[in-house]
């Protein structure tokens, strides 16, 4: 026995050890597996694609949660002898890495992006993005995720940019992608759009104002926006409300508050005649439900409040105010008029930026959108298939409607993917609130007014006309006549390419064609619509196919309370403090042990340590059976052993039903019903129980050495059977076996 057993398993003195055997043996790549006999080439392929950590800062648990559930699955599939990959990558985050640069510089040297000009400004953040990347690969490793680090990608890598820009033209030649005026979600403080899906609704008090324009104006309306009032253009009741029938399609001049406005009464069905008066002011520049009035209407559209959230006025007194300012002083002059009807406090939910906190003001822009509504006739793109799949023997479904040449739409493709059994949600609750998503889903609006990310891949001349998309023309070298567009794009276009630009695409490879659909995406359920939508709707674009098979989302990581961790809170726990603490497979063993799909979990300190006891008691077992067998080598215990007396027989049912479970749990993702089922069957059953049974046996000659054998292979199967949940401690004891061929428990038969 060799004398580290003689003393307690001290995890930060073999993790990075074990670690790096792994990485230098090769076997992370499925490759290398094939080339070594330890894979056959013509092997099911079981591909995941690493959810790509932001390029901000640090992990947290939540990321250790997806390392640890997909690491446990990849392990078990390449034990299976399946054609196994990870691709790990990282994110650019554009809005978030830029603004804690920006934050950054602004404290540090009180200057903004503007003071530095873009070329400087996208240095920093390259330094900035390459330090974080290398602490975020260093923290991947300490998790143990077995990925394969020769194919490592990042969102704003080269190769990422030629596939943008090549999937940006073609949807842009399609028709898909257009540029057009309309009123989008703009956050003062990130100086940037933003989409719907990036907003976040916060509970603030308000005051709902109801008020008369003039004395002879016949309607009051109600409003908590009063600054806005100055671009109002009509004003609107439901067609059906008796009381404002007759008012319907007349218009009134009113003076209000130093401004002169042109107000229609016109009706809509979209009125609450219940909220307030029943009556809506209409503001075309700056709600996108007002907009879709004046369209309707042909309202005009007066923009009242500038990109800096200050107002745009021909009143001295509200020019240039910020708009709560500027809200006051229009009360105020509604109470010196006597005006105001009525003043409530009520609760208001508050559209704030999810990256930055600024409140969002809906502003008329001319933005880049997708069309996901737009019906087209699908082409077969490059590296598209439908006929068969390239990584197993299900076929593929094919996403464009029945008919060869009926049009579709991207909405249609995204809603077939999983309507037609070709992708599985799990938990399948959430199919429900993805087909509510996509019903509900307007032009996606990709253009960011920020330096940092993949500048949109369009040059226009001098009068504003477009004159080339993806590439840039040869005339604009050096001419000066031709401007790229200064906007970038949104992140999620770029990471919507993520299965499929990782493999080559658009090039058509021999990757794409073995690995592509992906087995499996698992993802926190809060980037269903963010992430996860988008990459079907690409790969149904792009491929004619879906990006995965199966989606498998898990909730969000808390702390013992139940409460979301934050700085704020002083709550957070942070993973990597925890595995030099406990190590890291006691990290991974208290996530995985309460990750039921879909569910929030809470974890705490106590609990790590509770696991970390467990990898000890594993590494107690060891020595104990070490201490009483003569086997010479370990590699030959797979094969079949017989009951001699009742403890064995109960053993070997025991570990022959916990293997029977712990495989069905993993093929059906019950990831956390395998772990406790590992624990369970290691710790009950081999220590409590046989371990205890076989000292005894160990007495008596006539079964002694049947007992050492039994012991041996029980080791081995319990290795064998915990090593997807803690790699680093199974993997130590079966290299410190006596072997003849030393070979790696990572890639063992299951």
């Amino acid at each position: 026995m060799e004398e580290i057993f003689k003393k307690a398993y001290e995890p930060k003195e073999h993790e990075g050890v074990i670690y790096k055997i792994w990485e230098e043996s090769g076997f992370f790549n499925p490759e290398k597996m094939i080339g070594a006999g330890l894979t056959h080439e013509k092997a099911e392929a079981y591909t995941i694609m690493m959810p790509p950590p932001n390029v901000t800062g640090i992990l947290h648990m939540g990321h250790a949660l997806m390392l640890t559930l997909e690491d446990i699955l990849i392990r078990y599939h390449r034990m299976l002898g399946q054609r196994t990959l990870w691709i790990p990558g990282t994110d650019h985050a554009a809005i978030a890495t830029q603004a804690r640069v920006e934050k950054d510089i602004y404290k540090n040297e009180d200057k903004s992006r503007y003071d530095l000009g873009r070329e400087e400004l996208l240095k920093r953040i390259d330094v900035f993005a390459k330090a974080s990347h290398d602490t975020i690969t260093s923290q991947i490793r300490i998790m143990g995720a077995s990925c394969d680090w020769s194919r490592e990608a990042f969102t704003l890598d080269e190769k990422r940019n030629f596939a943008v820009n090549t999937a940006f033209k073609k949807m842009y030649d399609e028709g898909l992608i257009f540029r057009g005026l309309r009123v989008i979600n703009w956050d003062p403080k990130g100086q940037t759009t933003i989409s719907d899906d990036e907003i976040v609704y916060e509970e603030r008090e308000a005051t709902l104002y109801t008020f008369k324009y003039a004395c002879d104006f016949p309607i009051p309306v109600s409003t908590t926006r009063l600054e806005t009032k100055i671009g109002d253009t009509a004003v609107a009741v439901h067609p059906d409300d008796k009381r404002y029938q007759d008012f319907i399609g007349k218009e009134y001049k009113v003076s209000f508050c130093g401004e002169e406005l042109n107000l229609k009464i016109i009706a809509d069905r979209e009125v609450d005649p219940n909220f307030g008066t029943g009556a809506l002011g209409v503001t075309p520049a700056h709600s996108q439900i007002d907009a879709l009035m004046a369209e309707k209407n042909h309202l005009p559209m007066v923009q009242v409040i500038d990109e800096k959230a200050r107002m745009i006025s021909k009143n001295e007194l509200l020019n240039g105010k910020k708009v709560l300012e500027a809200r006051e002083i229009i009360a105020n002059w509604l109470r010196e008029q006597k005006l105001l009807i009525k003043e409530e406090k009520i609760k208001q939910n508050v559209a704030t930026a999810e990256r930055t906190g600024g409140i969002i003001e809906p502003l008329p822009k001319k933005q880049w959108f997708v069309d996901v509504e737009k019906e087209f006739v699908p082409v077969c793109h490059a590296g598209a298939t439908a006929t068969a799949s390239r990584n197993n023997t299900d076929p593929v479904v094919s996403l464009r409607d029945d008919k060869a040449l009926q049009k579709t739409s991207l909405k249609r493709i995204m809603k077939k993917s999983v309507e037609s059994g070709a992708i599985t949600i799990l938990p399948e609750h959430f199919s429900k609130i993805y087909f509510h998503w996509i019903d509900n889903l307007k032009p996606w609006c990709i253009s960011r007014q920020i330096w940092y990310g993949h500048r949109i891949p369009v040059w226009y001349d001098e009068a504003g006309e477009v004159v080339s998309v993806g590439n840039e023309p040869t005339s604009a070298k050096g001419s000066g006549v031709v401007m790229q567009d200064p906007d970038t794009l949104d992140t999620w276009f770029s990471s919507a390419l993520w299965t499929f630009s990782t493999l080559g695409w658009p090039k058509e490879t021999a990757e794409l064609e073995i690995y592509h659909p992906t087995s499996l995406l698992e993802t926190g359920y809060e980037i269903l619509f963010f992430w996860v939508a988008r990459m079907i709707l690409m790969s149904g674009y792009f491929l004619d196919e879906v990006p995965f098979k199966k989606v498998l989302l898990h909730g969000t990581v808390r702390d013992a309370k139940g409460r979301k961790m934050s700085k704020s809170l002083g709550n957070g726990i942070d993973p990597i403090e925890i595995a030099e603490k406990y190590g890291a497979d006691a990290a991974r063993m208290a996530l995985v042990t309460a990750a039921a799909p879909g569910t929030d979990i809470k974890i705490e300190e106590n609990k790590i340590k509770g696991y970390k006891h467990y990898t000890n008691k594993l590494w107690n077992i060891t020595r104990f059976i070490l201490d009483n067998t003569e086997t010479s080598d370990f590699a030959k215990l797979n094969e079949e052993v017989v009951a001699t007396t009742e403890a064995d027989r109960k053993i070997l049912e025991e570990f022959a039903k916990a293997k029977a479970k712990i495989t069905q749990s993993l093929n059906d993702l019950e990831i956390h019903l395998a772990a406790l089922e590992a624990y369970r069957v290691t710790w009950n059953e081999l220590a409590d129980f046989y371990i205890e049974a076989s000292k005894k046996q160990l007495e008596d000659p006539g079964i002694k050495t049947h007992t050492q054998k039994l012991l041996a292979h029980l080791l081995v199967q319990a290795l064998k059977l915990n090593h997807p949940f803690i790699p680093f401690v199974t993997e130590k004891i079966y290299q410190s076996l006596p072997h003849k061929n030393k070979p790696l428990l990572m890639v063992e038969t299951w």
